[in-house]
């Protein structure tokens, strides 16, 4: 039977003959498995989660730039290519990971199967290169588990419950499905994998004494990761927190305690003022005049353009959004008939902490500090635990350094 929104899937059932410790999702990004080497160093590392009594379950990314380069490809056969069609071919990379897994899998003595989203029971929306999970049908899911077979799902895709045509999920679309699917099939955890062994106070190849954080809360990580972190995509996030996902960051390469992500339960008598320094060097930041808000955020959401800071003065709404969405706000913005204008220069930088909803005086902080090393911050907003400022893109590096001596975050 169908279900919704990953909620009524019931727990997988458990063999009470062998010692089960429960479900796990595994997700192994790009980098995790982009070579033969690393994709048997992956499949060693199911088996022994298999054998220590989990039911295994991976989610993994194509290899390497596979994706790229097919994007690449498509461009030189066409200058616009049809979206469609280029959902069906992007989604052939993260296929061709889980089936190499497969194989290897099978040569370490045990079984595996691999799936396409579709295979999978991944259902969406019909809006391809941006499809949203609708449904999860995971059924063959569940009998291959209950087969004792180790579960390899291509990540980032699934298909259209109107058309049955192959969608993919865009950026970061891989956490989402490995998120989606610890929802629907009831895992006690889900275990992302990447090239890092956690989410760090900020970027360490920009801040070498950064430090790696052992525990966020969902509202922490879904404000460093709309800021610019890329250790987990904010919609994987999104659905994390709906649905109570205890989610666990860490390397592929070592067996090292990463961080965990969970919702907020008292264990902490105080909070850090300031968890991380997040950044992106590029965001196009919108000044719109004569423009109704609702209209505009409702013609802006139709063309799926990804709206993150905005701020309304008077007759004017600045808005950002992500460099790659440029095209589709700009024809959003056209159609809408209003005077516009677009800064592509700057940058963000973002303080997410917890403990600022109780301390006063950060903001008053972050800008002395930004004035001291001589840096405009000509937008600025803020949430409860985040502080961002758009600066230029130029001076990116050196707020993001700044503000985490200032902080004492190393």
């Amino acid at each position: 039977m169908a279900t919704t929104d990953y909620e009524a899937v019931p727990a997988v059932e458990r063999d009470d003959a062998a010692p089960h410790l429960g479900t796990v999702v595994m997700k192994f990004g790009g980098t995790s498995v982009a070579d033969p080497d690393k994709l048997k160093h992956v499949a060693g590392r199911l088996v022994a989660a298999r054998e220590g009594g989990s039911r295994v379950v991976a989610v993994l990314s194509a290899m390497g730039s596979t994706t790229d380069e097919l994007l690449d490809l498509a461009r030189q056969v066409s200058r616009r290519p049809a979206p469609r069609e280029l959902d069906m071919l992007i989604s052939v990379g993260e296929r061709i990971s889980c089936a190499l897994a497969a194989m290897a899998i099978h040569d370490l003595g045990h079984e595996a199967i691999s799936l396409t989203g579709s295979q999978a029971g991944i259902v969406t929306d019909t809006v391809h290169g941006k499809a949203k999970i609708v449904d999860v049908r995971a059924r063959r899911i569940h009998e291959a588990l209950d087969q004792d077979r180790i579960v390899l799902v291509a990540g980032f895709q699934g298909v259209s419950a109107d058309s049955f045509d192959v969608t993919t999920l865009g950026r970061g679309g891989s956490d989402t499905t490995a998120v989606a699917l610890a929802a629907a099939l009831g895992a006690q955890v889900c275990e992302v994998y990447t090239d890092v062994e956690g989410v760090y106070s900020a970027d360490p190849r920009l801040v070498p004494n950064a430090r790696k954080l052992d525990v966020l809360t969902y509202e922490e990580m879904l404000e460093m990761a709309s800021s610019g972190a890329r250790v987990m995509a904010t919609r994987s996030i999104e659905v994390a927190r709906s649905h109570n996902v205890r989610l666990h960051v860490r390397s592929t390469f070592n067996d090292a305690e990463g961080t965990w992500i969970r919702e907020e339960d008292g264990t902490m008598l105080e909070k850090a003022l300031i968890s991380g320094v997040v950044h992106q060097r590029e965001e196009t930041v919108y000044r719109v005049t004569g423009a109704n808000a609702s209209r505009l955020f409702g013609k802006l959401a139709d063309a799926s353009v990804n709206v993150d800071t905005i701020v309304q003065t008077g007759a004017e709404i600045v808005f950002s959004a992500p460099v790659e969405d440029r095209p589709d706000a700009t024809r959003a913005l056209d159609e809408l008939g209003v005077s516009w204008s677009a800064r592509d220069d700057l940058g963000k930088v973002s303080l997410v902490g917890a403990g600022m909803k109780s301390h006063p005086g950060v903001a008053a902080k972050t800008f002395a500090t930004l004035e001291a090393a001589g840096i405009d911050a000509p937008v600025v907003s803020t949430s409860p635990i985040k502080i961002a400022c758009h600066v230029p893109s130029a001076d990116v590096d050196r707020a993001v350094q700044a503000l985490h001596e200032a902080f004492e975050l190393g």
